[in-house]
């Protein structure tokens, strides 16, 4: 018989992180033997090594049976230890002389299954062994291709870093400041939808250039983990500032507000095409030294014309502040956004989020049904139209929603009918205390006239 013609596939166990999700689920357990001895001795390494059977490796590889035998989708048994997370397999294969990156006919290596199934301790064996990651899916192939906002990654470290939010941004240092890194794990380059976000997320970034909107520095894109860097604010974000602070007065809310709403037009407003957010919500909105707010993340972002392949669901964005037509799954545009600021905008005068009581998934059928968080707070909180700007951005017909350019205007002279009172509140006490000033000065005056008269009259 000839061994090398004979098609023999290993279907046991977990498949590559590279084959397509339906083969993968397809394959395991799949069309093979329970007795590993009527199979051909190389498939049976395979299966060996998936069984972590030690003895029976070294028996079969001490018989001459080659460590490096690939099946007919190209895996190794190196790939089967991966996938498994067998470290004491993973190191005997590569003592007997194991290839330590081979490829499937996927195009996977054993460190890229060890990490899809996070086998951590076969990630650190492989890497030590000289593994080295996928090449990232970005990467061009002549150096004048690299993009102009490409940063080195030897520039960026990490020595003191810590998580700043979900685990997907992180502190580090680049060029003598502090910076946000948004990586994209490696786990993830098998999946095109986030790796297709993180391109599209790019794209978006490198347009953006406002006061009120996070400032895009750079990116790794030429090598692997890829990442987003961006100005770092530690200040945090909005969500955290409410939960210290709670309600917040007018004033500060409706100048809050204008911060936002100014970055948001900024990006309405952006040509030739609008970008709209979809994600607008406290998390996603930092406050920098200064004390003003500026509108962040932008992985669910995208421009008005272009076309989803797939809708937006509650994993990929806040479901409290979505729009009821995104819930539907209906045709929407930058009005999801002004919905979504109104929200934002009660939250900061009520002091809690909307339908606080809700559970999460309970929040946008709510909003379906046309059910608006109640309005709590005392009346003379939601004066000068502040409570109608809520109420008309959250209108049902996005259509009758206003546009951002139209709720800065409203919001300022909110702000300076607001700012004026406050102003007015403050200078009576100091008027009066200057009045006083005055008349006693003016008294004095008086009485050193009377004496200076009756001194003359005498002579």
């Amino acid at each position: 018989m000839d061994l090398k013609a004979t098609p023999l596939r290993f279907t046991l166990g977990r498949q590559s992180s590279l084959a397509p999700e339906l083969e993968r689920e397809e394959r395991v357990g799949e069309g093979q033997e329970d007795d590993p001895e009527g199979i051909d001795p190389r498939v049976k390494l395979m299966y060996l090594a998936n069984e972590a059977d030690l003895d029976g490796i070294k028996e079969l590889l001490d018989s001459g049976v080659d460590v490096n035998f690939r099946d007919i989708d190209d895996r190794t048994a190196l790939h089967v230890a991966a996938c498994q997370g067998l470290t004491d397999v993973v190191s005997l294969l590569l003592d007997r002389g194991a290839d330590v990156d081979p490829k499937d006919r996927w195009g996977s290596t054993p460190l890229a299954d060890a990490i899809y199934y996070k086998n951590h301790d076969v990630i650190r064996l492989l890497e030590k062994r000289g593994a080295k990651p996928l090449m990232a899916p970005m990467r061009v192939n002549h150096a004048r291709e690299v993009p102009e906002y490409e940063i080195d990654p030897k520039e960026l470290d990490f020595t003191n870093s810590v998580d700043i939010t979900k685990g997907t941004y992180c502190i580090a240092s680049w060029r003598g400041i502090q910076v946000a890194v948004k990586m994209l794990a490696e786990e993830v380059l098998v999946d095109e939808h986030k790796v297709k976000a993180f391109r599209d997320e790019l794209e978006l970034l490198q347009r953006i250039r406002h006061p009120n909107v996070v400032q895009f520095l750079g990116a790794v894109t030429q090598s692997s983990p890829m990442m987003i860097v961006t100005e770092y604010l530690p200040k945090g974000d909005l969500r955290a500032f409410l939960k210290r602070r709670g309600a917040l007065k007018p004033t500060i809310a409706v100048k809050f507000a204008l911060d936002i709403a100014r970055g948001m037009s900024y990006l309405h407003e952006n040509k030739p095409e609008p970008i709209i957010h979809r994600d607008l919500e406290p998390s996603n909105i930092l406050r920098d030294d200064s004390g003003h707010l500026k509108v962040a993340d932008f992985g669910v972002s995208k421009l008005l014309t272009v076309k989803e392949d797939r809708p937006l669901i509650c994993q990929d964005a806040s479901c409290r502040y979505i729009a009821p037509e995104v819930f539907k799954n209906e045709e929407y545009d930058t009005k999801v956004d002004v919905f979504s600021f109104a929200l934002i905008l009660q939250e900061m005068i009520e002091g809690c989020p909307p339908f606080a009581a809700k559970q999460d998934n309970e929040v946008p059928e709510a909003y379906v049904a046309k059910e608006r968080p109640p309005f709590r707070a005392p009346e003379k909180l939601y004066r000068h139209g502040l409570r109608e700007l809520i109420e008309q951005c959250w209108n049902e017909n996005p259509a009758r929603r206003p546009a951002f350019r139209q709720i800065i205007l409203r919001l300022e002279s909110m702000y300076n009918t607001l700012g004026y009172k406050r102003r007015w509140k403050v200078r009576p006490l100091k008027c009066f205390q200057n009045l006083e000033a005055m008349l006693r000065k003016d008294n004095s005056r008086r009485s050193g006239r009377s004496r200076s008269s009756r001194s003359t009259s005498s002579i």
